[in-house]
């Protein structure tokens, strides 16, 4: 029977973040083509689940060690956990990384593709030999492990639900997984277990951990239980054989059965309570040095209480490093199945091939925080640990935006993987009947058909879409002037010096301009940032603020004019809305963003007719309006809290920035006090007035600014 499709409810704990919908430049997943075929025939893609999952893996082994490149793709449950985490234009480089370290750290990943490519010199082709793999993060082991809970962004299920995902698959049949460093971990934790199970057996009865025999039942079993094992053990020493004692109940010569353990004798208990095995060890400490309590291997290993006779002491030090062994060799064992398809990586790692992805930033995000360890906190240090796992990275679509003869292909196009896909390869793809131009060289790809387990290709499946990946690269290849046709071309693609200038540099986010360098661990404008196109001014974050909790009824040219009033009207650089309430403003110098926070706190500080009149009073009115410097709102991205807005996720984080810039901030000075009295009554006449230029001063009337420095000299008054 089916299992019934699972869309509600996941077998873990998933928190549902509802968001809105995504730039266009990046789709919550890797887009493809509707159809594709390769030599006719449609484009078979292996789909391994659990149930598969060791025979597959032996298999991509030997095709990955053939391989001159693997291409990967991955599906995700979600991108960002908040409107506000989106990779905007004026992040900078680190609360980029930030909102990319907290969508790899919360969503999950549910299918993970691999396309090894190998070039046949018979065929003049690749091969390729696309892998769909459903994962899913379940717990396999008792002892305390990762918190197997992740997010789900409604959008995104809606979208893999929209081309039938297999929820099925994932859930009921993905591969489960551990990280290097919580196997390390689980590995700890089964060490201590067992030697936690063999430190009873070691102790020597002078230790003082015996129970106490308050009752009487106890004493009575202990007593009967000192007979039981002297007239066994005697009966041992005397004729070196193995039988039960004569007499005694049926029941007891069920629980006391005799046997071999690792060719020793043995009598295996059974039907004990546990307090009752307590005290069956507490006797055998106390009364016999030959005879040693154990848990034997098995496969269940509380079943498996045996008492065995050791003939020396050595003999039984070397019983004790027997089961230790065994003990250890079954906690591997179980801790190979939990790691799962964390082997897959440890291939790809191993084999130092050259991987490919389009646009694979957030991918490598993830498959770092999923399978190696937790994300470092700098996106150097990122960088470098990334490097030092696969040291040979390439992004397609930096390829496609590098190399001027790709460029003037792809023209005005999207730079999308299905887009590029339908582009660069039209003899693959049946989205784009495309007239090849001139220029244009074909790389045949020739899929390797698996009749097990295999499926056709299907748009935003993550198995296809390495595929597409890998073809968009080997097209690429060859409009940077390599030929697969010429002996040893594809061997050490890596090493390949038209790829040297392209490969382990990667874009942080969809939107920037910049390129990070992996094995440098610095950011550099790409080659071609001459034609990326900025829809707002340069940022400089130090004369940027963020403002939050204001009304929603104030829309972008009010707070403009708003400030501009106040500061004057060349004061704004550029002011960008993270949400209904929340807005960072750049200022034209880095005093004023000083200044600002020092007038608003100045403002609130004094409550009377000056804040009525002060054309900050509209921002400032309900009192909920707060601000700090662009550090706060990079304290805001590296919270693992995300609240849909930026006033709720200060609130959570309880920050809440009333009073004065923080000591340290850039154009600060002692002269601002000052000058921001200067700037308020000023602002105060211009407001008033209804002009935002410079004021005029008539000598024959008394202006508002004479009114308010005649205010401000009677409350200095007032207050001596």
């Amino acid at each position: 029977m089916r299992k019934p499709l699972i869309l509600r409810a996941f077998s873990v704990a998933v928190t549902l973040t509802p968001l809105r919908s995504l730039p266009p430049s990046r789709c919550l997943f890797s887009t493809s083509a509707s159809a594709a075929t390769a030599a006719g025939g449609i484009v078979a893609v292996k789909k391994v689940t659990k149930s598969n999952f060791t025979s597959a893996l032996e298999e991509l082994r030997a095709q990955v060690r053939a391989s001159d490149f693997v291409a990967v793709d991955l599906e995700m449950t979600g991108v960002t956990s908040a409107p506000w985490r989106e990779a905007f234009e004026f992040d900078r480089s680190d609360v980029r990384y930030s909102k990319v370290k907290d969508s790899a750290e919360k969503f999950a990943v549910v299918q993970f593709g691999v396309c090894p490519f190998r070039w046949d010199d018979t065929k003049e082709s690749f091969v390729a030999h696309p892998h769909n793999f459903y994962i899913f993060p379940r717990g396999e082991l008792s002892i305390d492990g990762p918190c197997n809970e992740f997010h789900c962004q409604t959008t995104s299920i809606n979208f893999l639900a929209k081309y039938q995902f297999d929820f099925n698959a994932c859930i009921y049949e993905g591969i489960s997984y551990l990280s290097r460093a919580q196997e390390a971990k689980a590995l700890n934790g089964m060490s201590a277990e067992t030697e936690g199970r063999l430190s009873n057996s070691m102790k020597s009865g002078t230790e003082p951990s015996e129970m106490p025999l308050v009752r009487t039942a106890d004493v009575l079993f202990t007593e009967r239980m000192k007979i039981r094992f002297h007239e066994w053990h005697n009966s041992i020493v005397n004729s070196q054989g193995v039988h039960c004692t004569e007499g005694g109940s049926n029941s007891f010569k069920s629980q006391f059965q005799t046997s071999f353990f690792k060719m020793r004798p043995a009598i295996t208990l059974s039907g004990f309570s546990s307090r009752q095995h307590k005290l069956i060890q507490m006797v055998i400490r106390k009364n016999f040095d030959d005879l040693v309590y154990v848990c034997a291997t098995g496969d269940n290993l509380e079943d498996q209480k045996k008492v065995v006779y050791a003939a020396s002491k050595d003999d039984k030090v070397l019983l004790m490093e027997e089961i230790r062994n065994d003990l250890l060799n079954m906690s591997k064992e179980k801790l190979a199945c939990a790691v799962g398809f964390r082997q897959v990586i440890d291939l790809l790692s191993s084999e130092d091939k050259l991987l490919v992805g389009h646009n694979c930033f957030l991918d490598f995000a993830h498959i770092y925080s999923k399978f190696i360890g937790p994300l470092p906190s700098s996106i150097t240090e990122f960088a470098s640990a990334l490097h030092k796992t696969f040291a040979h990275i390439i992004d397609t679509r930096h390829l496609l935006k590098a190399n001027p003869v790709i460029r003037q292909l792809i023209k005005k196009n999207s730079t999308s993987l299905s887009s590029a896909f339908s582009l660069l390869c039209p003899h693959i793809s049946l989205a784009s009947h495309n007239i090849r131009s001139a220029s244009y060289s074909d790389v045949k790809v020739e899929v390797k058909a698996d009749a097990t387990g295999s499926n056709s290709g299907a748009k935003h499946e993550a198995g296809y879409d390495a595929f597409m990946t890998g073809c968009i690269f080997a097209q690429s290849c060859s409009h940077l002037g390599i030929d697969f046709k010429l002996p040893s071309a594809s061997t050490k693609l890596a090493e390949n010096p038209n790829l040297q200038n392209h490969i382990n540099l990667l874009y942080p986010s969809w939107n920037c301009g910049v390129v990070i360098n992996l094995q440098t661990g610095e950011e550099i404008m790409e080659s071609s940032a001459q034609l990326f196109k900025w829809r707002y001014p340069k940022m400089i974050f130090d004369n940027t603020i963020i403002l939050w909790g204001f009304s929603a009824t104030i829309k972008p040219r009010e707070l403009k004019e708003c400030l501009c009033t106040a500061f004057g009207q060349d004061s704004i650089t550029s002011i960008f809305y993270l949400d209904a309430t929340a807005a960072l403003v750049q200022f034209s110098k880095q005093e004023l963003a000083s200044d600002f926070l020092i007038l608003k706190d100045s403002l609130e500080r004094n409550d009377d007719a000056i804040r009525v009149l002060h054309p900050l009073s509209r921002l400032l009115d309900g009192g909920r309006t707060s601000a700090g410097s662009y550090e706060i709102y990079k304290k805001f991205c590296c919270s693992p809290i995300s609240k849909p807005l930026i006033a709720e996720q200060a609130e959570a984080m309880g920050i809440r920035w009333e009073t004065s810039a923080p000591q340290g901030f850039p154009g600060c000075s002692k002269g601002s006090d000052s000058r921001v009295q200067h700037l308020t009554s000023a602002s105060v006449a211009k407001h008033s007035e209804g002009d935002v230029g410079p004021v005029r001063k008539d000598p024959h009337r008394i202006s508002c600014e004479d009114i308010l420095d005649s205010l401000y000299a009677s409350h200095a008054l007032v207050g001596r």
